[in-house]
């Protein structure tokens, strides 16, 4: 790591996805007192747990920080709050890694400088350790510095790397918001149950209870989601009879592509 107790690591930010981040290098064994976190004004147990695990915490970036590493983790409309309060900070030498959503990397390097930057699209499964995380780095990341990025990323989950920036919108689109996708098919399924007899507080539980099953079985299984559909879907079977729905021309795959790209084009109306 390029990052210790004089060139700390500066968090900025600590809602649910920095909280989250934060949590995951914890457990994964980093020093806390190579860690700063930023934050007017953290939920009440992210204070408690800033408090409790030792980490340094400031409500605006002091004179005295010159941090190896700042990860901007705030929301896209507030960068142009938070980012000339950063320029003290950051130096020639600093790495900057953002997670906020619509901000290419220009935004930073004409506030910073040419500097090593890295956009980052983690989702919000990185909470229980298992997201992933798509990054793209600017020609002035090095490979030790991008190993470090790797590294810490890895502590919530799975990382893959971009070819270009363009692809963030895309990714945006997929993982960034697609829990949010799953978490309505669990709401619908809930929904779907209700209405064909079964009292709610059965239908939401052994809805919730299946797609969090059904991910799980995809997380452990060696084989892909078509071969795991097919195995659960007898010939002339009940599975067959729902997928002939889900599955035809106007069904869940142009529904799904529709929404994709609408997460997509925001994203990229987002980014100016």
């Amino acid at each position: 790591m390029i990052f210790n107790k004089e060139r700390p690591f500066l968090l900025v930010g600590a809602g649910k996805m920095g909280g989250a981040m934060l949590s995951g290098w914890i457990a994964d064994g980093i020093d806390p007192a190579s860690l700063v976190v930023s934050d007017p004004n953290p939920a009440p147990d992210m204070a408690a747990f800033l408090t409790k695990s030792g980490i340094r915490h400031v409500t605006a970036v002091t004179d005295d920080l010159k941090p190896a590493i700042v990860l901007v983790a705030v929301k896209p409309q507030l960068m142009d709050v938070v980012l000339p309060g950063l320029k003290p900070a950051v130096q020639p030498d600093t790495v900057v890694l953002s997670v906020a959503a619509g901000t290419p990397i220009s935004r930073f390097t004409s506030e910073f400088g040419d500097i090593a930057v890295a956009r980052a699209m983690p989702n919000t499964p990185a909470m229980v350790g298992r997201g992933i995380t798509a990054v793209f780095p600017n020609a002035a990341v090095t490979e030790g510095q991008k190993d470090t990025i790797g590294k810490l990323l890895q502590a919530v989950g799975k990382v893959v790397w971009l070819d270009n920036e363009d692809q963030i919108d895309q990714v945006t689109a997929v993982s960034g918001s697609g829990p949010a996708y799953v978490f309505w098919l669990a709401e619908c399924l809930a929904e779907a149950g209700k209405a064909a007899g079964l009292p709610e507080a059965l239908a939401k539980e052994l809805a919730e209870a299946t797609v969090c099953g059904a991910g799980e079985l995809m997380h452990q299984s060696p084989d892909t989601p078509t071969v795991l559909r097919q195995n659960v879907t007898s010939p002339n079977g009940t599975t067959a009879a729902a997928l002939d729905v889900l599955m035809a021309d106007d069904g869940l795959k142009p529904l799904m592509a529709r929404a994709v790209e609408a997460a997509a084009r925001r994203a990229r109306e987002l980014a100016g």
